[in-house]
């Protein structure tokens, strides 16, 4: 039997939307965030050491990393299925995304977060104007431009084929949806793309991802 360890809104609802594409059998087990620092809570350390999400168990064996994860439950379970056949440009283009969603999408995102978080939390008035300063010279500095150019070159994939890896739905867009969710709910550029949201209307329309939202309970970027 295969258990996801899901903690809510985060990047482990991908797990659960694969497994419901895949058509496998699986249970959930749930983590909330602390209510303070919205870290995952010390529960999850005893599953994987880190005590970060998603984990899965798999026939006794403990995978993490959402790539890892994914590449052993296509590759495992998969028959075929959500990744294209070997040696072909298809294929090329799915091991990229598979890798690019937390390789090169996720971390500016994350910065950007951080930096929102710095600007807002509570502080002397003497040194907010520091720390906005500070926020806007990263953004100035690398944020921005990086940024850009991620979901510019994004958007131009999207533009010349209606999925990431080619005309068929494969499991590099179920990986790149949470870069897109978060980006479009934070990131104002991503928004004016116009081939991003009938992307997100794309996945978000599939079935198995409104029976992914069942089993995974609230999700934020939904």
């Amino acid at each position: 039997m295969i258990t996801v360890h899901h903690l809510e809104n985060s990047r482990s609802q991908r797990v659960l939307w694969l497994l419901e594409e895949l058509g496998l059998d699986y249970d959930v087990k749930r983590y909330e965030r602390d209510k303070k620092t919205q870290l995952a809570p010390k529960a999850l350390m005893k599953i994987h050491p880190l005590g970060k999400s998603p984990v899965v168990e798999d026939d006794g064996r403990i995978f993490a990393e959402t790539g890892a994860i994914f590449e052993h439950l296509v590759q495992t379970h998969g028959q075929g299925r959500l990744a294209p056949a070997p040696g072909t440009p298809e294929r090329d283009r799915y091991a990229y995304w598979l890798h690019a969603a937390e390789g090169s999408y996720m971390p500016p995102l994350v910065v950007e977060l951080l930096l929102s978080r710095i600007e807002t939390a509570p502080m002397p008035f003497f040194i907010r104007p520091v720390a906005r300063r500070i926020a806007r010279g990263v953004r100035d500095g690398y944020l921005t431009h990086t940024t850009r150019a991620l979901f510019d070159y994004l958007d131009g994939e999207l533009s010349a084929r209606r999925w990431l890896a080619g005309d068929d739905f494969s499991a590099a867009d179920i990986i790149m949806s949470f870069p897109v969710e978060a980006a479009a709910a934070r990131v104002a550029y991503a928004r004016s793309l116009k081939n991003l949201k009938p992307f997100l209307e794309r996945i978000h329309g599939r079935p198995a991802y409104a029976r992914a939202l069942e089993r995974g309970g609230p999700y934020a970027f939904a």
